[in-house]
């Protein structure tokens, strides 16, 4: 067999959260549809949470049920985590992902190479697993980078040789200069961050400076990627078009290929709504049917939430989630959006994870009080897309997670911003002052609660917001925005299948 015949085999080595696993999972998908094998490597402790949505093949791997081109594999991570127990936190994996997991995929690799006679073409590295690029390095394999959110954030993030440089922030990543380098942080669209939303900000100031010391090294390996994949849209500043060549504000990598919103591009399969349908992808393109979408999350989401939602009025739901990665927001502000949220008289669905440190704050008896009342529902996790898509929701307050904002985006529901830490300040920044579909909380107090949930859900600017919403849905999803986004996957695939092709004509030489 010709080596241009063979589909090049692609590993894919995300990050282990939530918001970084199911983006990569669709970017198989992605990749597959134009012609690899691609292997999803997790650890062991997100395996056993997500493995159940896909078939197991003879060799104890298992493939999406949509696309057998797309595997999911183990690798152990030395973290012991019971099911139904919290994942580990951050210091847990991080040394796993340093320590542990680099053997187990080293020999992933060579068993690849062994079983087929050929390396991998390509490892595919989110950008905070870079624990992954040393392992490819010794095995031979190229590795491209892949960011989970917008380009805007990634800007910010490839900054910090820069900034450093420049005394902006010290060796730890606190602000030195407030003025100066609020100067510098201008983004794309004239979104202006503010020196305390700087990304890596995470935390008390032992927490800051291993996490700072965490992205550098992070930063130092992504050095040696040739192209990054960004899971964004084209033009997401509204005002100049991404294109896949680095545009020299960026230090490396050299190719930048924009091929998302991934979630929605994954999701919604070649329907655009409004009974639009882009042109025809190849037959194999891979497309998540509703069941695989609501169990691709990590958290088991309680069944009664779409049931409740069914019993109430069109629009009217406020939906609450501050998503599965953030820490808990505190008892104050706990107690004081419950009491916002009880005095607007309207529905709501709140996912509040049942664990002490989290409902820390919420008053005595106050779930069976609005369940009661008709009034409120609150559950452990909630199905998000499956609510997202339900009629009766008119609002989202949500912590504007990278995931949940595409998500709101695909399903055309406005914003009610509360960014916690990461990158969610940049996307808020975005979703209130160049999109205009959602409006930021000035602070948690109940009354603040109650003014901003009357401002989306009724009057003119309600309206606007709403009609803002449906533009930028209907561009994001348009057959020309889903278009590009497909060429950018296959620039990215032809090159791996070209450099593939030279490689085995040069081994086949030897």
């Amino acid at each position: 067999m010709g080596a241009e015949a063979i589909r090049p085999a692609v590993f894919l080595v995300p990050f282990p959260a939530q918001g970084h696993v199911t983006p990569m999972l669709h970017l198989a998908r992605a990749l597959a549809a134009h012609g690899v094998d691609a292997t999803v490597a997790v650890p062991d402790f997100i395996y056993r949470r997500i493995a159940g949505t896909m078939t197991v093949d003879s060799d104890g791997s298992t493939t999406d049920d949509e696309s057998a081109r797309v595997a999911l594999t183990c690798i152990p991570s030395g973290v012991v985590v019971e099911d139904g127990d919290e994942p580990p936190g951050f210091a847990d994996f991080a040394h796993a992902m340093e320590h542990h997991m680099p053997a187990h995929l080293e020999r992933l690799l060579a068993r690849e190479r062994a079983a087929t006679g050929r390396r991998a073409a390509c490892v595919v590295v989110d950008v905070l697993a870079s624990w992954a690029v040393p392992v490819a390095a010794r095995c031979g394999v190229p590795a491209a980078g892949f960011w989970p959110a917008m380009l805007a954030s990634y800007r910010v993030v490839a900054a910090i040789p820069e900034f450093m440089e420049k005394g902006f922030i010290s060796e730890s990543g606190t602000p030195l200069d407030d003025d100066e380098i609020g100067q510098e942080l201008i983004l794309p669209g004239n979104v202006e961050l503010r020196p305390d939303e700087l990304p890596w900000l995470v935390g008390d100031s032992a927490t800051q400076k291993s996490r700072f010391a965490f992205w550098r090294q992070a930063l130092h390996r992504a050095r040696s990627f040739r192209s990054l994949l960004v899971n964004s849209f084209p033009d997401e500043s509204g005002s100049t078009t991404v294109d896949a060549t680095n545009d020299g504000q960026l230090h490396y990598p050299t190719r930048i290929f924009p091929v998302g919103p991934l979630l929605a591009a994954d999701a919604e399969g070649n329907k655009l709504g409004d009974g639009a349908v882009a042109p025809s992808l190849p037959p194999q393109q891979p497309c998540i049917t509703k069941k695989q979408r609501s169990s691709i999350s990590m958290w088991k989401a309680d069944s009664t939430c779409v049931s409740w939602l069914d019993r109430q009025r069109a629009g009217s739901v406020v939906y609450v989630s501050f998503g599965s990665w953030v820490g808990p927001i505190g008892p104050e502000k706990v107690r004081e959006l419950a009491l916002g949220l009880e005095a607007t008289g309207r529905p709501f669905l709140w996912a509040l994870k049942k664990d002490p440190s989290w409902r820390a704050g919420l008053p005595d008896r106050y779930a069976e009080r609005v369940a009661a009342a008709g009034r409120g529902k609150v559950v452990d996790w909630a199905p998000q897309q499956e609510v997202l898509t339900h009629g009766s929701v008119g609002c989202y307050l949500t912590h504007c997670g990278w995931n949940s904002t595409v998500e709101a985006i695909q399903h055309g529901v406005r914003l009610l911003c509360c960014p916690v830490s990461g990158d969610q300040f940049i996307n808020c920044a975005y979703i209130t002052g160049v999109w205009e579909i959602g409006i930021k909380l000035r602070g948690m107090s109940r009354d603040e609660v109650k003014g901003c949930i009357e401002r989306i859900m009724e009057g003119k600017e309600g309206r606007h917001l709403q009609e803002k919403m449906d533009v930028l849905r209907e561009k994001v999803l348009a057959a020309e925005a889903r278009c590009l986004a497909q060429r950018k996957v296959k620039s990215f695939v032809s090159e791996i299948k070209r450099d593939y092709r030279l490689s085995m004509q040069m081994y086949s030489t030897l």
